[in-house]
């Protein structure tokens, strides 16, 4: 049942927003009594907690998934962006905003954990890809790992981009080349143009 809870907790949250969602939404969207949430969960304080660090556990094993694949590192950026995207509906709410707003502690220990995540992946990322010749051998790691981070949590700054203006997909796909484009080489341009010519196909 506390899964059950978590799974429509999130669902509901990532599309509604995490102030909008009361606990009768809840209860209500799973067909149980409050009580029942509350058995699990002692307040929605508790329940915003529990259902964000059940999100981020799930990003995190999908992100290590692709990882460990060692595809290709420019592809491996474009699939986790695909991935993400699936999992995270940034459309219709602002899910991060309304965290931060309503939910100051929960946002800054969720946004270290994104760090740290983040951290490994990119920098696993960018060493391979200087390995393979796809990225240029004299690009600082770690400033670039960090400015990657950053931009990344800027795009879901609804008041630096308003959704009515940009989609997130919209966001990503130009953040991702703008990014690549900085650190290729010829050999990783021929790469990041095959597959920005797909993602537009």
């Amino acid at each position: 049942m506390r899964e059950n809870i978590l799974d429509k907790s999130a669902d509901l949250f990532l599309n509604y927003g995490f102030k909008s969602v009361t606990m009768d939404d809840i209860a209500n969207a799973l067909g149980i009594s409050k009580k029942t949430i509350y058995q699990h969960f002692d307040n929605k304080t508790k329940l915003v907690e529990a259902t964000t660090l059940h999100m981020f556990d799930m990003i995190s094993k999908g992100i290590n998934c692709i990882c460990s694949l060692e595809k290709n590192p420019i592809e491996e950026i474009y699939e986790i962006k695909r991935f993400i995207m699936e999992h995270l509906k940034d459309e219709k709410s602002s899910p991060q905003h309304q965290l931060q707003k309503y939910y100051p502690k929960i946002f800054e220990s969720l946004k270290q954990k994104q760090y740290y995540l983040m951290q490994d992946c990119v920098v696993s990322n960018l060493n391979r890809g200087v390995e393979l010749g796809l990225y240029r051998k004299s690009i600082n790691i770690q400033f670039i790992s960090r400015l990657y981070f950053n931009s990344m949590m800027s795009l879901k700054d609804r008041e630096l981009f308003p959704l009515q203006n940009f989609s997130m997909n919209m966001l990503m796909d130009n953040y991702l080349e703008y990014h690549v484009r900085g650190i290729c080489t010829s050999k990783g341009l021929d790469i990041l143009k095959e597959l920005t010519e797909i993602n537009q196909s």
